[in-house]
């Protein structure tokens, strides 16, 4: 049984001798995971860490905004918008592996540039046993790595052998608030794996609209404190519809809703029809592209969580 106090002074003396008086830097996605890695971190070396929030322009509606307002005070945080470089990259690229190979790179480039800039020498990552496990990850706490300009950094992982729950009731012990502890998982390649085919500044916008309304009916029903993620997806497949008396041809939005406890399994529950109708008008009305809107009943396995 995991006792959260213990947990927390064990891994900040941890952390304390690992980095010592160093300089350290983490990626801040503000999904739970990044933030109790670097509450955690910071509790142990305060200003010696940066917390560095990239936006690459695939980013939750207001996403940005809300990660800028919850660390500004909490952590030495560093935002930097690299949404043209990301998206530059990104044009014409279909393939979902290409998308998160080129997000990848893209994303070390700007992190290494921050990284040099500060004379970071270690690298605080929030790895959890999921992350490992499904990629058959040896299990070890420390080890080096070696970005692509030559900087090396040693990787510190706070809280890798934490499952998801886990992480959330740690979380909720560092005074995180409750929104976040308990945030639905995001992907870090972000609206990339959840718009199918090439993305484009109008497809990103869609998605994010739609995801925003999905997000919005989901916690108006109160059903947030069960689903493990609820999204929406763009498909590149466009559907005859009819708008007023005027026939249309726009785009098919998929919705997807799953319950999970650590994210290894998943399955889809019994939502209530009211909700997917409801969304289903809302999206149709509020965004003129889309025409049709479906519903993904599939398991994890054999699906997975993400169409991505």
């Amino acid at each position: 049984m995991l006792n959260p106090s213990d947990f927390i002074k064990e891994s900040v003396e941890e952390i304390k001798k690992n980095i010592g008086d160093k300089k350290a830097i983490i990626a801040l996605s503000g999904g739970v995971d990044s933030s109790v890695a670097s509450v955690l971190t910071s509790q142990a070396i305060g200003d010696n860490l940066v917390a560095v929030f990239v936006d690459h322009g695939l980013l939750r509606e207001g996403e940005a905004e809300y990660v800028e307002k919850t660390f500004e005070k909490r952590l030495n945080l560093k935002s930097v918008n690299a949404s043209f470089e990301f998206l530059n990259k990104l044009e014409g690229v279909t393939d979902p592996e290409e998308k998160r190979k080129i997000i990848g790179e893209v994303f070390i480039n700007v992190f290494e540039r921050v990284a040099e800039d500060i004379g970071a020498e270690y690298l605080v990552q929030g790895t959890i046993a999921p992350d490992w496990i499904e990629s058959q990850g040896q299990i070890k706490s420390h080890h080096n790595v070696a970005l692509p300009h030559g900087l090396v950094l040693e990787i510190v992982e706070p809280i890798r052998e934490l499952y998801k729950d886990e992480v959330r009731v740690i979380g909720s012990k560092l005074g995180l608030p409750d929104e976040m502890v308990n945030r639905q998982p995001f992907p870090g390649p972000g609206l990339a794996v959840r718009v199918v085919g090439t993305l484009t500044p109008k497809k990103i916008e869609i998605c994010r609209k739609a995801n925003a309304i999905v997000e919005e009916e989901v916690k108006k029903e109160g059903l947030d404190d069960t689903l493990w993620q609820y999204f929406a997806v763009l498909t590149d497949t466009k559907v005859t519809g009819v708008k007023g008396d005027i026939r249309d041809y726009g785009y098919l939005v998929v919705l997807r809703m799953v319950e999970s406890l650590d994210a290894m399994t998943a399955h889809v529950p019994e939502i209530p029809w009211k909700v997917i109708k409801i969304m289903s008008q809302r999206i149709t009305a509020e965004i003129p592209e889309v025409t049709h809107v479906a519903l993904s009943v599939s398991d994890k396995p054999p699906s997975t969580i993400e169409f991505a």
